[in-house]
């Protein structure tokens, strides 16, 4: 089967012929209907290194927003019709310390001594004909288009874990929430955001069109640059916002997102673009929090499908076929997509 890997850090991923897998015991065999191309993936073999921080061993399959229709069971799995619809949970821990027993495999206690982090994480991901899923993994997906679906697995699944923890701060009249970096997860955010809380949303990035799309879905926009952070605290009347996410994580964003918190605020660094921030007690808001977040758990992702099949959040997709995933990624590193690039194997 065609497939695409990463074969080396610093180098650009290749498609290639691989053998198609087969399901282990407690394993299915999805036939892949979209896989994700997500900046994490350009993150693991672009930016990371070999021997520093974030480094996953290669060579393996990217792809960890996956969704496809079952193919074949593994050994002892029963209960899977083939032709069955399913979201692909990324993440995979050890599946037996306290953070797993809650479906909370991104904080898995033993992470630095399992195999790989997820699937397209170490393990063989989705941007290929078939991928091999733990049935613990499945997330039904019912009459729902996969397709469009597949980016939920992370691009929905990471803001709603992020929103879904802040809620308390949200809760009730007059709060603000302030969403910076207006990709893919911004987008969805916003889409969460007004579903979930009555605040007014404000949304914040450099370019105009990313803007416009995130004042369609309702949100108030502040363009980036000087006088940012006065502009957002002069929408909320001078008090600051009561949460903020940013979804781009590098130094200025922090910056803004932590500048613009009113007392007892909470800011969520999302974005894993390595920035830092200076704290003081006398220039901090009191009470607030500044705190960050990995992906989600999977009673989280139940949660974002419920909201997908009832039309509350629809990530904005661009379709590529399997041949043309390397173009899918080259526009991604390039800063060239203005939606969430799924590649999609069988064609529609």
């Amino acid at each position: 089967m065609k497939a695409i890997v990463f074969e080396d850090f610093k180098t650009f991923p290749t498609l290639k012929e691989v053998e198609k897998p087969t399901p282990g015991p407690g394993e299915v065999l999805l036939k892949v209907a979209g896989a994700g191309a997500c900046h994490s993936d350009v993150a693991v073999y672009n930016e990371f290194d070999k021997d520093g921080p974030g480094a996953i061993p290669p060579p393996f399959i990217l792809g960890h927003e996956n969704s496809g229709w079952i193919e074949d069971v593994g050994p002892g799995v029963t209960g899977f019709e083939k032709g069955g619809a399913y979201l692909v949970y990324g993440p995979i821990g050890c599946g037996k310390c306290r953070a797993c027993s809650r479906g909370q495999d991104t904080y898995c206690e033993n992470a630095a001594t399992n195999p790989y982090l997820g699937i397209g994480l170490g393990r063989d991901g989705g941007m290929a004909e078939y991928v091999t899923v733990p049935v613990r993994n499945l997330v039904p997906l019912g009459d729902a288009d996969p397709i469009a679906a597949a980016p939920l697995s992370d691009a929905a699944l990471t803001p709603y874990h992020a929103i879904k923890n802040s809620l308390p701060n949200l809760n009730g009249g007059g709060r603000y929430a302030l969403v910076i970096g207006l990709g893919g997860l911004g987008q969805i955010a916003v889409q969460i955001l007004r579903a979930l809380t009555g605040a007014t949303i404000i949304a914040t990035d450099m370019k105009p069109e990313a803007m416009a799309k995130a004042a369609e879905l309702g949100a108030i926009t502040v363009e980036g640059g000087a006088g940012q952070v006065e502009r957002i605290r002069e929408i909320t009347g001078g008090k600051g916002v009561d949460a903020a996410f940013d979804f781009v994580g590098a130094g200025p964003t922090v910056a803004v997102a932590a500048g613009s918190m009113g007392r007892m605020g909470r800011c969520t660094i999302v974005g894993i673009a390595g920035g830092s921030y200076e704290w003081s007690f006398f220039t901090t808001p009191y009470e607030s929090t500044l705190t960050n977040t990995y992906w989600g758990t999977i009673e989280d992702l139940h949660e974002v499908v419920d909201m997908y099949k009832a039309g509350q959040i629809m990530p904005e997709i661009e379709r590529y076929s399997l041949d043309d995933g390397l173009e899918a990624y080259r526009k991604l590193q390039a800063g060239e997509l203005s939606g969430r690039a799924v590649v999609v194997p069988h064609g529609e």
